[in-house]
């Protein structure tokens, strides 16, 4: 078609300029890559280059849009809790604009309201909201001295870096020099105030350990002997612990600030303070009661594999960019790091206060983004072999393969501008129309080459090459556009829905937008330079030719050495190509195709390796070219034969119509289940034996809401029984660590009991939260890339782990496995790039080496290894626990209120029938066939002891005692009450 006959468009003329300014398409091309890069959610370092990058998490928060309310009674029971502070306070937060519903938790000596507000709410807005309210609240609505507080403004998805603090020497080694009472004061008063200037953070609270305190135990038969009232010496301390200022007074023209010095600094200023003089005979506080150091009430501990651990949580601020956050976090540990406390032990050598992280979520969201870069790398090397295969054009295939990336920046610019951040689900909206961006170019490229082939003598091959592309352009713009709008319910989708799927239909539909402008902006004035024989064609390809040999030697070097032979001798073929006989020439462009299919498909073998590194590179490369061959084979046949398939299928309608309605059937008995679809079956046929196996053989798929992610640690959260004490569920923790520290696959077990220092975390002393961190299945780098060492497969050895020690199969026993990777003297493995990974798992008993023992599968998956610490972390007064992960655990709790994604609710009129009640649903659920029973737990809310005294107003009027001051008495002289607080260190 001639210029004059073509049928201009607006389409055109874009394409037109883009191939007439190819300096500004260049320009565009730098803009666009210099511009993703500074935004790519990926870790780099650019170096003097500024970066602001997306926002990234691993999972996105589809939590409620909720404030905390916190409120402290120390040592005031559930029910006091409820009826005089969370009672009170829900009422009064009902008012809210925007608030959809509340819920309130009263635990022993605290209160946790959480306001849920609408989806459109802002987040700071409602908590302006409910902190004017908390102001406003009547005298006389809350206790005397009751202050509730708003908690931070994070939410407990946010809790994104845990650890613990330890003595360490100058090897990294633990010591015990440091008592509890010691690190919860560094943790206190060093480490958390260092932390949370850190950007980003929110909180970091404290967890474990034991707050010091002066302790005074009176003794009754002295204060007896002395005539000293309880109260006289709360009044004592209370007034012995003070400083004052008088302002300034000027002596000799100068000024002097007068200050009284009285705060308390050490045991003896308590013991020696006076509670009253008899016949000037001064009664002090040692005359009475004997002073101490001593731990504070606390309702919660640590436990790092079997000790007592002191340690803290970070909770990033919503809204911020945890990768970032984190990155400041450690940036601040190792600014504060080498001041931190000290000591000399008793064999001379050094201990320091070292803070050891046991959770950080850098890990797995590195994993969630090498997600995306793994994806889009393996796609770009399949689409080069089937682009190679199907159109025998290199240049279309590194030219499509090359613009690719350039579409994800542009991607990743739109992501920053509107917002979006990324995380596994919006990463997966690129990786998904990665295939369809792909598609864009392919079209594109294809057209031009064959109107390149095609055209007319007189036909330049500007006109070509605008002509192909001007073909394809408006259905390239009308198959994106169907896409897109075909993406609009889910941009409509609110509430938990709307947080998960909105960012994939935006990173998609980003994807797909950029595709477009790849395939019309960039891919046609590329292609001109890259398949027309213009001067500046043939100078880039000598330029290119010779830089093919020394990138031969370099692959040589760092790769394959017969990969960088077979790029040199593609060098000098071009090299040489004039004195190449002619014949050989024609052979010369297949030879290249075919030998850079072979080449990527290598590379694409050893990248994924679908069968497994240890099965070997060739067995690799045989199952990908058996796999991609076999697609592309049976795509060539469709090809070839389909004018006689749409002949005969025009032919016998009927019977090609039931091979539609067959499928259509079959899916429906996969997804839906037989008994959904056949429902209007009788149950008298449903009894037939070969019904009921087909009914049985088609359950239906199941549902869930949340695809499970591997995050590379447990969390087991058991709980004890209601009335066990702090020191017995401490006990049942700490032989649950160490059991499960035993266990050769896993890293690191911490657990938590009660709850942290923090509104997020409301946790009752009964409840158990161990953080298990399990190695991955191979030795892998600090980037996830897995490490390769010398193996010898022919001899026989037990199987070792990383150090060279022997690891137990399940019976406890070493046992001989086939293969021995060679280490050096000291034990350690040997690197070698045509070695085998370091597989970190326990493999199955080979039959053949272990004839006299008992076969064992071995660990082949996170479920394995969670079964295994099932079976080690049975102990008697505990229950058990659901499989959960720290990330989606906290997502679940947001989202229901409890550890599970469905629960129960049982409301009645007293907590007995509630108890009853559930305890009955539990044995019932367990005995469902589709529910697993270790996931169903009843909660124990009947239980707890109390010691009630009744004070008989009767007999305390008979000696004049007011109620109060019995009240207070058992306050003070049982419970202990806090008098005053001092500060140590102070001249």
């Amino acid at each position: 078609m001639n210029k004059g006959e073509h049928k201009s468009s607006w389409l055109d003329g874009i394409i037109r300029f883009c191939l007439e300014n190819k300096l500004l398409v260049v320009l565009f091309m730098l803009l666009a890559v210099t511009w993703g890069v500074m935004v790519a959610p990926f870790d780099w370092d650019l170096g003097d280059l500024p970066r602001d990058p997306v926002s990234v998490d691993a999972i996105p928060d589809i939590g409620e849009n909720q404030q905390i309310v916190f409120t402290k009674w120390m040592g005031r029971s559930p029910q006091d809790v409820e009826d005089q502070i969370s009672y009170p306070l829900t009422v009064s937060l009902l008012g809210i604009p925007g608030v959809k519903t509340v819920r309130s938790y009263s635990m022993f000596g605290f209160s946790s309201i959480y306001v849920i507000f609408d989806e459109d709410v802002e987040f700071y807005w409602s908590r302006s909201r409910l902190l004017e309210k908390l102001n406003s609240l009547p005298p006389g609505a809350l206790p005397s001295g009751v202050q509730p507080s708003l908690g931070p403004d994070a939410t407990a998805l946010g809790q994104v870096f845990w650890y613990t603090l330890e003595g360490r020497d100058a090897n990294g080694d633990p010591t015990g020099a440091w008592g509890l009472d010691e690190l919860r004061s560094i943790q206190d008063w060093q480490v958390r105030y260092a932390l949370l200037a850190a950007e980003g953070v929110s909180e970091v609270a404290s967890v474990g350990g034991f707050m010091r305190e002066y302790q005074i135990d009176v003794d009754p038969d002295a204060m007896r002997a002395y005539g000293v009232a309880l109260g006289e010496v709360f009044s004592a301390v209370k007034m012995s612990n003070k400083d004052v200022g008088a302002r300034s007074i000027e002596i000799n023209k100068a000024e002097y600030v007068i200050r009284g010095l009285g705060f308390i600094k050490s045991l003896s200023d308590i013991e020696n303070t006076v509670i009253k003089s008899v016949e000037g005979a001064p009664i002090l506080v040692k005359h009475i009661a004997h002073v101490s150091h001593g731990p504070a009430l606390r309702r919660g501990a640590l436990d790092k594999e079997g000790a007592e651990a002191v340690g803290g949580v970070v909770v990033v601020r919503y809204g911020e960019n945890p990768l970032k956050t984190i990155a400041e976090v450690k940036k601040k540990i190792a600014e504060i790091a080498p001041g931190l406390p000290r000591k000399t032990l008793d064999d001379g050598s050094e201990s320091q206060v070292t803070i050891v992280p046991f959770y950080d979520r850098t890990g797995l969201i590195h994993e969630t983004l090498g997600t995306l870069s793994t994806a889009l790398f393996e796609e770009i090397l399949v689409t080069i072999i089937v682009i190679i295969l199907l159109l025998m054009h290199l240049r279309s295939s590194l030219l499509i393969a090359g613009l690719l990336p350039l579409a994800v920046l542009i991607s990743f610019i739109a992501m920053k501008m509107f917002g979006v951040d990324a995380n596994v689900v919006a990463l997966s909206g690129i990786a998904i129309a990665i295939g369809t961006m792909v598609d864009m170019g392919i079209v594109v490229s294809e057209n031009i080459v064959n109107g390149l082939a095609e055209r007319a003598s007189d036909e330049s091959p500007f006109e070509a090459v605008f002509r192909a592309t001007s073909e394809v352009g408006g259905a390239v713009l009308t198959a994106v556009s169907t896409t897109v709008i075909s993406f609009l319910p889910v941009f409509t989708m609110e509430a938990a829905e709307g947080k998960l799927f909105k960012p994939l239909a935006y990173t998609k539909t980003f994807a797909l937008i950029s595709s477009v402008i790849v395939a019309i902006v960039v891919i046609p004035p590329m292609a001109q330079l890259l398949f027309t024989n213009s001067s500046i064609r043939l100078n880039l390809r000598r330029i290119l030719t010779w830089l093919l040999l020394p990138a031969g030697v370099f692959l040589a070097f760092t790769t394959t050495w017969w990969i960088g032979v077979l790029v040199i001798l593609i060098g000098l073929y071009h090299l040489l190509i004039g004195r190449v006989p002619q014949r050989i020439q024609g052979w010369g462009p297949i030879v290249v195709n075919y030998f850079a299919v072979v080449v990527v498909g290598l590379i694409l073998s050893g990248h994924w390796t679908p069968l497994g590194p240890e099965k070997g590179m060739v067995r690799n490369f045989l199952f990908v070219a058996a796999l991609i061959g076999s697609l592309l084979l049976a795509f060539y046949f469709l090809q070839r034969f389909y004018r006689r398939m749409l002949a005969w299928c025009l032919d016998h309608k009927i019977l090609f119509m039931s091979l539609p309605v067959l499928l259509l059937l079959s899916g429906l008995l996969v997804w839906q289940g037989f008994d959904s679809v056949f429902s209007w079956v009788p149950q008298s046929v449903r009894v037939w034996r070969p019904v009921s196996t087909f009914a049985h053989a088609f359950p239906g798929l199941g549902k869930e809401f949340m695809p499970p992610l591997d995050e590379g640690s447990f969390l087991l959260m058991p709980t004890t029984m209601p009335h066990a004490s702090i020191g017995e569920v401490l006990d049942v923790l700490q032989k649950q660590d160490m059991s499960i520290a035993a266990i050769p696959e896993v890293e690191s077990a911490v657990g938590k009991l009660g709850r942290a220092e923090t509104p997020l975390d409301p946790a009752p002393v009964s409840m158990i939260e161990t953080i298990i961190n399990y190695s991955p299945e191979y030795l892998v780098d600090e980037k996830g890339h897995r490490l390769r060492f010398k193996f010898d497969p022919d001899e026989e050895d037990f199987f070792r782990d990383e150090n060279g020690e022997p690891v137990p199969a399940a019976d406890g026993e070493s046992y001989i496995v086939r293969g021995v990777f060679e280490r050096d003297e000291a034990g350690r493995l040997v690197p070698d790039r045509r070695g085998r990974p370091f597989r970190l798992w326990r493999p199955a008993l080979d039959p053949d080496l272990n004839e006299d023992r008992e076969a064992w599968a071995g660990i082949v998956s996170p479920d394995d290894i969670w079964d295994t610490i099932l079976d080690v972390a049975t102990v008697p007064g505990t229950t058990s626990a659901p499989k959960l992960q720290p990330i989606a655990a906290r997502i679940v709790m947001l989202q229901s209120g409890m550890r599970a994604p469905m629960g129960i609710k049982v409301k009645g009129p007293d907590l007995e029938s509630i108890d009853l009640v559930g305890l009955d649903l539990e044995r019932l659920l367990k005995q469902v066939p589709s529910i697993e029973p270790a996931s169903v737990i009843a909660d124990r809310i009947v239980g707890k002891p109390y010691l009630e005294i009744d004070i008989d107003r009767e007999s305390i009027a008979r000696y004049g005692i007011h109620l109060q001051s019995v009240q207070d008495v058992i306050e003070v002289a049982i419970g202990g009450k806090p008098i005053t607080t001092t500060v140590e260190g102070r001249e």
